[in-house]
């Protein structure tokens, strides 16, 4: 039986746990069996105003800005100790809120350890360049922080999302503004009081839970928002380049995708299958770079299915916490019925449902937000599976003859985040990923990725990218001085 959660879950601004000015709360359900969880503060408008205020004095006085990095770096450090020391707790309440397996939750930290690591190695290398220019000058740049950032986060992935794109704003010397999802929250009110514990100084970090219909657009709309960064659908993502188009805000827009796995016939089957059914039911496909259209040479379709099959009859489904669950819940009843109508609107136009289809049927799963990974098959071109975001443990499977018509069936979507390949020939492996419209290719590798690697994607999958030594130069801007050293004119003598 897990301990139960320490309440009540309050704001976090300026350094202090906070309630909603409007007194307002709600009740969040555990994703295994929709029994509350937690109590969390729900914000408003007001609210956002406030934490706007607080975060942009703190830049201002906190000298948090100012310093050459070093404050920075030591902060990051510490706070990637203290979360690392605190991994189990973190992991079972992003396990508990979120419903993904511990195993999966306790991955998730060491990411967000990581990625505080590297940033924080970057904090103090945030360098200008001299420029040669003609005549007697001096001409260089410095980098400066933007100011008070802004950062979105979604539900799949709580506080890895999350601190992808704050850590680098720290590390730039900003003061950050964090609006987790409202479903999700958890984590990311915790991490707050445990960066106040490394040394970051009360306002660099902010915390405010509520609608992004409200709380989301009053901190983009607020005239002290520098940046905005968020993760989650295209269509909120189109909403905040809207709201950030007027003041032309710099935006980071990571928004999903439609990714790819390409197997040609020589590939490792049984690896591919593996990895195929990590790309797809991993996080119960909650992934925003799911592998979730598997494209594969017609002569080996049938062989790779039947292994698809033995590793997905070897998950088991049920709560996070539990020994040996290795897929949990949706994250709520509205989205299980959501994935469940993609599929059945896919059998319903001439599809096959391979695998899955619908919910668990054993008894002690039905009070929760479960979905059986699901593969279909024969699936119409045009068909809304193929499509749209399903973001759920759906994979669906088109065939090709050739690698001409592999390229074209990868690239047949709007987005373009994630892609892989597989194959033994280094000439497919390189000339297939070129070819690829998406902004991470992995070639005989699962969906991937590092806090080094840059991370971004193109079309309809977002601007701008996150990760990587450049990513806390997304978090200022730079200005170039021009100095003449030309000699001073002679006096005359009287």
């Amino acid at each position: 039986m897990p301990a139960a959660i320490e309440q009540p879950f309050h704001l976090y601004i300026g350094g202090t746990e906070v309630p909603a000015s409007s007194g307002d709360r709600t009740t969040l359900a555990d994703p295994a069996t929709n029994a509350p969880l937690a109590e969390v503060a729900a914000g408003g408008p007001a609210d956002a105003r406030h934490a706007m205020e607080v975060a942009d004095r703190a830049f201002r006085e906190s000298g948090w800005a100012s310093g050459d990095g070093a404050q920075r770096t030591k902060a990051l450090f510490r706070l990637a100790r203290l979360l690392e020391e605190r991994t189990a707790a973190f992991a079972e309440l992003e396990t508990r809120n979120m419903g993904k397996p511990l195993r999966e939750s306790k991955g998730d930290i060491d990411f967000v350890v990581r990625t505080l690591e590297y940033m924080a190695g970057l904090a103090d290398k945030i360098e200008g360049e001299t420029i040669p220019v003609p005549g007697a000058r001096f001409d260089y740049t410095i980098r400066e922080p933007l100011g008070v950032t802004v950062h979105i986060a979604p539900w799949n992935y709580p506080l890895l999302l999350a601190v992808r794109s704050v850590a680098p704003a720290l590390a730039a010397g900003n003061a950050a503004v964090l609006k987790p999802a409202s479903l999700t929250p958890l984590t990311a009110l915790r991490f707050a009081g445990l960066a106040k514990e490394a040394g970051l100084p009360d306002g660099i970090l902010n915390v405010v839970v509520g609608k992004g219909s409200e709380v989301g657009e009053a901190l983009v709309t607020d005239p002290r928002c520098a940046s905005v960064s968020f993760t989650g659908g295209v269509e909120v993502g189109r909403r905040i380049a809207e709201l950030a188009a007027p003041r032309l805000l710099p935006s980071v827009l990571e928004l999903g995708g439609k990714s790819p796995v390409v197997v040609f016939p020589d590939a490792d089957l049984e690896r591919a299958a593996r990895a195929v059914a990590n790309g797809i039911f991993q996080n119960a496909g909650q992934m925003c770079w799911a592998g979730s259209r598997l494209v594969v040479e017609a002569g080996v379709e049938a062989a790779l299915l039947e292994k698809l099959r033995g590793v997905t009859q070897g998950i088991k489904l049920g709560p996070g916490l539990e020994a040996g669950v290795t897929m949990g819940p949706l994250v709520s009843p509205d989205h299980r019925d959501r994935v469940a109508g993609f599929v059945a609107e896919a059998r319903d136009g001439g599809a096959r449902v391979f695998l899955g289809g619908e919910p668990p049927h054993a008894p002690e799963l039905q009070g929760g937000n479960f979905y059986e990974p699901t593969v279909v098959t024969d699936v119409p071109d045009g068909a809304r599976i193929l499509r749209d975001e399903v973001f759920g443990p759906v994979l669906t499977v088109q065939r090709f003859e050739g690698p001409e018509e592999a390229v074209r069936l990868a690239n047949a979507t709007r987005y373009g985040l994630f892609a892989s390949v597989w194959t033994r020939e280094v000439a497919t492996a390189h000339g297939v990923a070129r070819q690829l419209a998406a902004g991470v290719v992995t070639v005989n590798e699962p969906p991937m990725t590092f806090p080094q690697s840059p991370f971004a994607g193109y079309k309809e999958s977002g601007l701008g990218f996150e990760q990587g030594r450049d990513a806390p130069r997304t978090y200022t801007r730079r200005k170039n001085i021009l100095v003449n050293l030309g000699a001073p004119k002679a006096r005359k003598e009287r």
